[in-house]
């Protein structure tokens, strides 16, 4: 079996003994992304802002795991409103602009408040 490895990266980490991400195989799987400010807690106004540092912190997850965006299979979004659904397709296009090749995304949406956070599932073949 695969040696699971934590993925840790620079301007991002929870408050508790849980890695950014985890990696076993080519299997990258990462935990829950908040939009923090890289180095901050801070979250900024915006989903345009929020969806800048996700993106931001995913990219840096793939790096750090030895993959890049090519690698995502499955991207999870959770948002109060479906208008940081469609604020997202901006970033989701950029990132991933061949329509035929792009991951699997699921945005959940309800409760409150006006912060986005997110996960992916990524596959890196060694």
């Amino acid at each position: 079996m695969s040696t699971r490895r934590s993925i840790h990266i620079n301007g991002l980490k929870h408050l508790t003994a849980i890695p950014v991400a985890s990696r076993i195989g080519p299997l990258l799987v990462s935990s829950v992304i908040m939009p923090y400010n890289p180095d901050t807690r801070d979250v900024p106004d915006g989903y345009a802002a929020q969806y800048t540092n996700i993106f931001r912190h995913v990219g840096e997850m793939l790096k750090a795991a030895g993959g890049d965006w090519r690698h995502v299979a499955k991207m999870e979004f959770w948002a109060a409103s479906a208008d940081a659904r469609a604020a997202c397709d901006v970033f989701w296009v950029e990132k991933f602009p061949d329509a035929e090749s792009r991951p699997a995304r699921h945005t959940h949406v309800g409760g409150s408040g006006n912060v986005i956070s997110a996960s992916f599932m990524a596959y890196i073949a060694d």
